[in-house]
């Protein structure tokens, strides 16, 4: 198997959220705090990006073209070419909340885009995840979360993965696709302390879960049954995001990010920031479920 290697040397402040889409060929990433979304063509190493105005969480394809993106407060649309996204669907915070922003997201098989939040403040209990539906209803599905992150599913559709980074867990949940119900929560696998924190993740066609270890270096791949099956290091302490692209859908896209590093900390791991790939991750990756609004 191939080694981890720097893709784009972005210097992004919090790269997140790599979706492949497989109509241009392009990777799809954010800068979340930045308020970017860019395109990484990997075979030429050329990166475009669009001026949001506000943090911007999610971005990911649309069956009709364009992307969907969770923003600050809510939801926009992204046309192909467009030099701004487009407001879509407010999302309504608890009564009550303190300041907060979308934080991560993605769809499930029948194209609804579930994304959560968090607050700046990293409140415990403040955060809830959202559902997106095609015709842009929002509605809130859990609440007394406090850093809504990673979330997948199962090739089959059976089962959410989701991550609370302060649990230190990834949570299972069964989840019927015709109705959109999350169940049955459960812990899957729980990060020892001293190996960073979780933070986004994704599923690969045999079912096993990638997540990034947040101040770890690191990705893990877990069972469906929560055994660790693997990790991959890399040269940046603050991975945030991973997904798979690719023509064949075998290549590991990594983000990693580099806000609230000391100058000494970036000195030690200049490359933080920036977009890395597995070239040959050694299985499949599942095709972005795209949003069907």
């Amino acid at each position: 198997m191939s080694a981890v290697e720097l893709l784009l040397d972005a210097r992004a402040e919090l790269a997140e959220g790599p979706r492949w889409d497989a109509r241009d060929g392009r990777l799809v990433w954010v800068d979340i705090l930045a308020g970017r979304v860019h395109r990484l063509d990997p075979a030429d190493g050329r990166d475009t990006s669009t001026e949001v105005g506000e943090p911007v969480g999610v971005a990911t394809p649309r069956r009709g073209g364009g992307l969907v993106l969770a923003v600050e407060h809510g939801f926009a649309l992204l046309d192909d070419g467009a030099a701004a996204p487009v407001p879509f669907a407010p999302a309504d915070a608890p009564a009550g909340s303190p300041p907060w922003r979308f934080n991560d997201g993605a769809c499930d098989p029948a194209g609804r885009l579930f994304a959560g939040t968090m607050t700046y403040d990293v409140v415990p209990g403040a955060a809830r995840l959202h559902r997106l539906d095609p015709d842009g209803s929002v509605r809130p599905v859990l609440d007394g979360l406090t850093i809504s992150n990673g979330i997948g599913f199962s090739p089959d559709g059976a089962t959410c993965y989701l991550v609370d980074t302060p649990t230190r867990r990834i949570d299972a949940f069964d989840y019927d696709v015709d109705t959109a119900t999350l169940s049955r929560r459960r812990p899957l696998a729980e990060i020892e302390p001293g190996a960073g924190d979780p933070d986004g993740l994704c599923v690969d066609a045999d079912g096993a879960i990638w997540v990034a270890l947040w101040g770890g270096s690191a990705v893990r791949r877990y069972a469906p049954d929560g055994r660790l099956l693997r990790m991959v290091e890399l040269p940046a302490p603050q991975v945030s995001s991973c997904g798979f692209g690719g023509n064949d859908l075998r290549t590991l896209f990594v983000t990693t990010a580099r806000v609230g590093m000391s100058d000494e900390q970036l000195a030690a791991a200049p490359r933080s920031g920036g977009l890395f790939a597995l070239a040959d991750a050694g299985v499949a990756g599942l095709p972005v479920a795209e949003f069907a609004g």
